[in-house]
């Protein structure tokens, strides 16, 4: 057979495999591999009924955006210069009048004016402006950046270091403004988006959920230095970074529901943890700056802690909620104590309004006035109580002292709750000028395996004994005396100070015997 014959037969069979396939493929109903191949394309691609949500989702994004960035402002801010103590330092060891040659070589000496940058978001069309008291604290020029690009000198109206607010204005007219929303409603699980200028990128959104409401602890505490620090944060997963602070944070009708203020995070920026003032909160410290020229803040005089499994069992709560009172204000009005109230008492209401922790107590006496008559329910020792009293008006001013370390003399240790205490010096009460009733036993040590760690630490002083056996405490053998009762399982319930506070802020400490 010739090479020209086998070639075409060959050619006969592909051509009859190929039309026996297509017979076959039309018989089975099978569609060709080009018409497939299209076909899975569009089956990839959602239906139009599948994405509208999404669609309606983005676009209310994009509308709250549009209406609430106008609205919302970049702050830039001069301070005066600050010697740091290592500039103090290096200028101590420079020579007489050479300080201008070493400044040429990278030593400044701290000269240089410190500058900031924040937000802020505008409440009124006249030019009053929200932010973060920690924004504008001592500068000494603060300026405001529009959207229109339109920039601003402002003036600080007044500022509150306990909330964290300020309210500053601008000379302006027509300008656009955020509708102020309630925190109070809002939900856990909520979209809310975050608008700022975080690491200098002007005019940034973010977007998020609440993921928690009344968050407090000792970590946001002690982002604030006044003994009336309110910490009552809305938590969010909006991005949230430096230069963000001040800025609004917005639920999903553009109402603004709180000020970014703080991150939780390791490295300084956004961890998955930023958190706002609530707005109800700081609307009211603006309207006691713009009507009073100063913020007016209720008081009852006490200092609380949120309640513990042993503080409810001694009180005789069920639920473990409320705020236990550790002491009262050592200088200043304290009406929980003029209506008797007593170092130990949960208090569980106000005015018929719940409380279940610290961050609540303090919102629901923010929102009331200086003058105001309230009720106060409290739990003692399996009793429900309930006092009348005149809320009082903080002080402006805080006097400041220093104490010494204590001594290690006598001491007397009990492993039953794994303290260590021995007797207040007399150099010790003259330089903390400790008053007859602020004597006692001075913690010297605690048992890192013991029941009072992590409740008490050196540098306290025990003054009295509460439960289960009332007792002064001026020696070591009188807290030795109900000790020595106490059985192992029982919570005895200690009066303490810290002997480094100035205030000698008391509290509550209740440690149950044995662990």
């Amino acid at each position: 057979m010739t090479r020209k014959t086998s070639s075409l037969r060959v050619a006969i069979v592909a051509s009859a495999a190929f039309i026996g396939g297509l017979a076959i493929s039309s018989g089975f109903n099978m569609t060709p591999f080009g018409q497939a191949q299209q076909q899975q394309q569009q089956q990839q691609q959602p239906a139009e009924k599948d994405i509208a949500p999404l669609n309606e989702q983005s676009d209310a994004f994009v509308a709250i955006a549009e209406k609430v960035t106008p609205g919302v402002v970049s702050i830039q801010t001069r301070q005066a210069p600050r010697n740091s103590s290592r500039q103090q330092q290096q200028r101590g060891q420079i020579p007489p009048n050479l300080e201008e040659f070493f400044d040429q070589f990278g030593v400044p000496q701290g000269r240089a004016p410190r500058e900031g940058a924040g937000s802020g978001f505008i409440v009124s069309t006249d030019g009053y402006i929200l932010t973060n008291n920690h924004v504008v604290a001592d500068a000494e020029r603060v300026t405001v950046a529009l959207e229109d690009k339109r920039v601003f000198d402002a003036k600080v109206v007044g500022r509150d270091p306990s909330t964290d607010v300020a309210l500053i204005k601008i000379e302006a007219n027509g300008l656009p403004t955020l509708a102020l929303g309630n925190d109070r409603a809002v939900r856990v699980g909520e979209w809310v988006l975050a608008i700022g200028n975080p690491l200098a990128l002007d005019f940034t959104v973010t977007a998020g959920i609440v993921s928690a409401k009344n968050r407090s602890g000792a970590s946001l505490r002690g982002l604030f230095a006044d003994e009336y620090a309110i910490v009552d944060y809305i938590q969010t997963d909006a991005a949230i970074n430096p230069g963000n602070s001040g800025g609004p944070l917005v639920n999903s009708r553009g109402e603004v529901i709180g000020i970014n203020s703080a991150i939780a995070s390791p490295t300084g920026t956004y961890a998955g943890y930023g958190f706002a003032i609530p707005i109800t909160l700081a609307k009211n410290v603006m309207d006691d700056l713009i009507e009073h020229g100063r913020v007016r803040r209720a008081i009852i005089g006490v200092s609380i802690t949120d309640v513990t499994p042993e503080d409810a069992q001694v009180v005789g709560l069920k639920e473990i909620r409320g705020a236990k009172v550790d002491g009262f204000t050592p200088d200043g009005p304290s009406p929980a104590r003029d209506a008797g109230l007593e170092p130990g008492d949960v208090i569980i209401a106000i005015n018929g309004e719940q409380v279940d922790r610290v961050s609540e107590l303090q919102r629901i006496v923010r929102n009331l006035e200086p003058g105001q008559t309230v009720s106060v329910e409290a739990m003692r020792f399996g009793d429900r109580k309930t006092f009348r009293m005149r809320l009082a008006e903080a002080a402006q001013e805080e006097r400041v002292a220093r104490a010494e370390a204590p001594t290690r003399e006598q001491d007397v240790a009990y492993d039953k709750i794994g303290l260590t205490v021995a007797p207040l010096t007399a150099e010790q009460v003259r330089q903390a000028s400790l008053a007859d009733d602020e004597r006692g036993v001075v913690v010297t040590d605690v048992d890192l395996n013991g029941p009072a760690y992590g409740r008490i630490g050196t540098f306290f002083v025990i003054t009295n004994v509460l439960h289960p056996q009332e007792k002064r405490v001026r020696t070591a053998q009188d807290l030795e005396s109900v000790l020595s009762a106490a059985r192992q399982g029982d919570i005895v319930s200690l009066l303490t100070y810290d002997l480094r506070d100035p205030r000698k802020s008391t509290r509550v400490v209740n440690v149950r015997v044995g662990g």
